[in-house]
């Protein structure tokens, strides 16, 4: 299927909105879960936006990025949501490429 450039960036941006609607939706599943499982997690992907703006000259801060993606201030989403991690899950973390990066 060949989409135009315009076509196919709005296609992408309502998947993207969906991901975000379906990840607000899904509070139970915490960040080191998602990191474990796919090798990224909602700090990631504010992250990733920052940068898309950071590359286009645009004023995006850290921390409205994440209050994009987690529909909310993230303080505010850590206090209602966030669980500390299990000794697990920071063992499997750490086995990560992601994890090793940072802890190896």
């Amino acid at each position: 299927m060949n989409l135009d450039e315009k076509t196919q960036t709005e296609l992408e941006a309502a998947a993207f909105r969906r991901l975000l609607s379906h990840l607000r939706g899904r509070t139970d599943v915490q960040n080191i879960d998602l990191m474990n499982l796919a090798g990224f997690c909602r700090n990631c992907l504010s992250n990733w936006m920052k940068d898309a703006a950071d590359e286009r000259g645009l004023t995006l801060t850290r921390d409205d990025a994440r209050e994009h993606v987690y529909g909310m201030p993230y303080d505010e989403w850590k206090t209602k949501h966030q669980r500390e991690a299990s000794a697990e899950q920071v063992a499997a973390f750490q086995n990560t490429p992601a994890g090793e990066a940072k802890h190896g």
